[in-house]
This record gives structure tokens, C-alpha cells and sequence, in this order.
């Protein structure tokens, strides 16, 4: 099935950003304390979550691969969405650690200079960081893949905070060493952002929520198809990559089952147009001269 293929496919860049956050973490890490600069050792820091969250974007592609079984026969391919809570879970520990690190120094300040060599090493890592967002965002687009795509903006974001930190090192560097501090202060904040953002989309996704514009969109192709007097119900949810949607249509009573059954075609093959990776399960009524209450509906 493509949609397995695209899986394994993701997994190139979940491997490219972990050996980069491998790289870029020790040695921001090592040069932040060798050059007296926590704007850095915060960033290296962040690196070091962006490495759990790679890896469980990694692991979540594997498991997703499992083919439906007698305890799963929708798949397995909530797995990733699983893990990225896990992830955001770190993510925030982290986050508040390095917040709390911050507020220590600002209220114990620390007199030394970092070293020019620390603003250095953040600029090129903004600069790779860049490169591996280019190179997963286009891996994303090519495969359809959300997780890739989430992790290509975690790429774009860390790129912005190694420019940030990059500044305030610059600041500290001509005589506001205060400025080193308050870059790691927002450092932190910004991995805390990050991880709601994570926890959030990821909960939506497994209470079941489906983005309303989809929903109104498919329902109006649905409503097009030859054949559909009425669609009075609609159902979505995500599982991964994968839509899956239930919908109730009303149609000409006196059709036989064989023209009942073109008519569910029609539908499966309009909406797999939109979206490739969805799945429709069609329910047929016989249309009734009424008029559809509001609460049929849901979106």
C-alpha cells in the first residue's frame, strides 16, 4: 500500500534530524560551557528534546507501519500521535528547567564575557538547521506525510532560536552580559511553547477531532455526486495520515441495489480524489420528502 511506503519514506527524515540534533546538541553543549554563554548551552539544551522528539517520530512511523490486526483493525496508525505526547511531556521538563536556570543567573548574574566562538557556532547551526528544514519540508510535501511536516517547522523553529541566541551572545559580547541570560530565558519559553503546541494538536487528534473546513468541503463534493439527493450525516476522525469518514446519504427509493451501490462508488472514488488517504464508509437511506433538521449534521 502507498500509504506504508510514504511511511518508510518519512523515516529519512526523522534519521536526518537526529544525527544533525546529535551533532549540534554536544557540540553546543561543549562550547557553551567552554565559552561561558547559557543563551547557547539552553539552545544545546533544546537540541537535546528535538533529539526525543525525532526519535519519537521515528519510532511512531515504525509502529504505524503494522498492518491492521484482530485488536487493531483500523491500524496502528496512531502510534506517531502517542509518542509526540510523550515527547511533549519531556519537552516541557526541559523547558522549565531552563527557565528556572535562567531566572537563577539573572538574580546571581554571571560577570563573564561569552566567548565570540559561541555566537559563531550558533549562526551555523541556524544555517543547518535551515537546510534540514528545507530538505524535510520537501520530503513532507512528496509524501503527504503530517508528522514529517511537523518536524520540518521544529527544524525552521530551532533554526530561528540558534539566530536569537546568536544576538544575544553579540549583545552580551559588547557590554550587556544580561542580554546572554534573557536570549536563554526566551529560549526556554520557547520550548515550552513548543511542547503545548505538540500536546495540544496531538490530543485533538486522539479525542477524535476533524478540521472543520475538510469536513464542509468534503460534504459539499458529496452533495455534487450524481445520484445524492441529501447527505444528512457526516463523521470524521484522524488516525495518522489517514482520514476516516462516515456518512449518511438519502437517495432515490426506487433505485435497486446494484444502482444504490454506483452511487456509494461515486462518493468513495469523489473524496479520494480530495484526499487520497481516506477511507469512506457510505450509508444509503431511501429519501423521505422532508426537510433535514440542523442536528443531522455534524461536523
Amino acid at each position: 500500500m502507498e500509504l506504508y511506503t510514504n511511511l518508510r519514506a518519512g523515516e529519512k527524515g526523522a534519521w536526518l534530524s537526529i544525527g544533525t540534533y546529535l551533532i549540534l546538541s554536544s557540540l553546543k553543549l561543549i562550547i557553551g560551557y567552554i565559552g561561558a554563554s547559557e543563551a547557547l548551552k539552553a539552545d544545546g539544551l533544546n537540541n537535546t528534546t528535538d533529539i526525543i522528539a525525532s526519535i519519537a517520530v521515528l519510532i511512531g512511523l515504525r509502529i504505524s507501519q503494522r498492518p491492521p490486526d484482530s485488536n487493531h483493525q483500523y491500524g496502528h496508525l496512531r502510534a506517531e500521535t502517542i509518542a509526540s505526547v510523550v515527547a511533549s511531556f519531556i519537552m516541557m521538563v526541559v523547558g522549565i528547567q531552563v527557565l528556572f536556570s535562567s531566572v537563577i543567573n539573572l538574580w546571581n548574574p554571571v560577570r563573564e564575557t561569552p566567548s565570540t566562538l559561541t555566537a559563531y557556532v550558533a549562526l551555523g547551526s541556524a544555517l543547518i538547521m535551515y537546510l534540514v528544514y528545507r530538505y524535510n519540508l520537501a520530503l513532507a510535501k512528496k509524501i503527504n506525510s503530517s508528522a514529517v511536516k511537523a518536524a520540518a517547522y521544529d527544524n525552521r523553529s530551532d533554526a530561528l532560536v540558534s539566530i536569537g541566541t546568536a544576538i544575544g551572545i553579540f549583545g552580551a559580547i559588547l557590554g550587556f552580559p544580561v542580554i546572554d541570560t534573557i536570549t536563554a530565558l526566551i529560549v526556554g519559553l520557547i520550548i515550552i511553547k513548543t511542547a503545548i503546541e505538540i500536546f495540544w494538536e496531538s490530543v485533538q487528534t486522539l479525542t477524535d477531532a476533524f478540521d472543520i473546513d475538510e469536513a464542509e468541503t468534503l460534504s459539499v463534493l458529496i452533495k455534487k455526486v450524481e445520484g445524492v439527493i441529501e447527505l444528512i450525516d457526516f463523521k470524521g476522525r484522524s488516525h495518522g495520515n489517514m482520514s476516516f469518514i462516515d456518512v449518511t446519504v438519502t437517495v432515490n427509493p426506487h433505485l435497486n441495489v446494484w444502482e444504490s451501490h454506483k452511487i456509494t462508488e461515486k462518493i468513495e472514488s469523489t473524496v479520494r480524489r480530495f484526499n487520497p488517504y481516506c477511507m469512506v464508509l457510505v450509508h444509503i437511506e431511501p429519501y423521505e420528502t422532508r426537510k433535514p433538521m440542523e442536528e443531522d449534521f455534524h461536523f
